[in-house]
């Protein structure tokens, strides 16, 4: 099993923050912003932010505050995909932490301060998250404060203390600090979209690869981040496209850990198929009684179209195969069909 260490003696670890961002440039000034003022000393952190082929004002935005503030660094990745951006930006980076956060997020002062603690344990962390809490940009609808206030708004409360285990503990990629030799032993993120098209499984890809190299996690309670969210966010259709990537996601995943098979993708669709009708049925009894959970139950079928969606794709495409077992998104990456 791997060691974790920090180098440089008493001196802080350097910790390199990357952001892709995607035509949000008021959001992500905001974000930077939140980052310049950290409490962690100036000089043991960058700021890169990565462009994603926006065509909005980032490409203004982000480099007039690199030119005020030489902490911050401004990168392109025009492969579409937030993630080629957060691989593109580790390869860039400096730091022996690489922190990734997204261009909605706001990170409390002590944020980083908070984290890289975790590193220092002797607990063989490679991985480490903290609390992901909201900041609603419009009041919350009853039905998503009841059923969405987690994983399905990728927030993430655990409570305030240290948790450390074997298995990922709910970290998403927009508050993740990854030891850097981990990362790259690890091949990076997976993809989750190119070109607008979902086609893998992201940070859950990398948790996966990290603990298969025998490494740990980490869950920092004081290490708080505030996610934005918009209205768009808190809609039935949202919901739905949720889920719907969540089925790829989940499909792409489990092809990693079971491998090929005819017979097992035939199966695995049948399976999902089998469990559209209970959920149909659910739906509309619970929306008869005025139970909100029906929206759940909608959502689950886009989840279950999309399961078997994917698993057709794996079945019918020897390149989609041997792309979805790709674990080394570093070096070149490749398209997909």
């Amino acid at each position: 099993m791997g060691q974790t260490v920090i180098e440089g003696g008493s001196a802080k670890p350097f910790v390199s923050v990357i952001i892709p961002t995607f035509n949000r440039a008021r959001s992500v000034v905001e974000t930077v912003k939140s980052f310049r003022a950290q409490t962690y000393p100036g000089d043991r952190f960058e700021i890169l932010v990565v462009d994603n082929g926006s065509s909005d004002e980032t490409p203004m935005a982000i480099p007039e505050m690199a030119y005020r503030s030489p902490r911050v660094r401004f990168l392109t990745e025009p492969r579409r995909g937030a993630h080629f951006a957060r691989n593109s930006g580790a390869k860039a980076a400096r730091g022996e932490i690489l922190y990734f956060t997204d261009d909605d997020m706001i990170a409390d002062p002590n944020m980083l301060e908070a984290i890289v603690p975790a590193f220092e344990t002797g607990a063989n962390v490679a991985s480490a998250t903290g609390k992901v809490v909201p900041l609603w940009e419009t009041e919350p609808p009853a039905w998503v404060l009841a059923h969405c206030k987690n994983e399905i708004l990728s927030l993430n409360d655990r409570g305030e203390g240290l948790m450390i285990s074997d298995r990922d503990p709910g970290v998403f990629s927009c508050h993740q600090a990854v030891v850097r030799h981990a990362f790259f032993a690890a091949g990076g993120f997976n993809p989750d979209t190119n070109a607008d098209r979902f086609v893998g499984d992201n940070e859950t890809g990398l948790n996966i690869k990290i603990a298969k190299l025998g490494y740990r996690f980490a869950y920092v309670g004081k290490s708080i981040t505030r996610h934005r969210i918009p209205g768009s966010r808190m809609s039935q259709r949202y919901l739905n496209q949720r889920f719907a990537d969540q089925g790829y996601c989940d499909s792409y995943t489990t092809f990693r850990e079971r491998g090929p098979g005819t017979v097992r993708l035939i199966g695995d669709a049948a399976s999902q198929i089998s469990r559209a009708i209970p959920s149909s049925v659910l739906a509309l009894g619970r929306s008869i009684r005025g139970d909100s959970r029906w929206r759940l139950n909608v959502a689950r079928l886009f989840y279950i179209r999309n399961r078997v969606v994917y698993d057709m794709r794996l079945l019918a495409s020897p390149k989609w195969r041997r792309f979805a077992m790709r674990s080394d998104w570093i070096t070149e990456a490749i398209e997909a069909e």
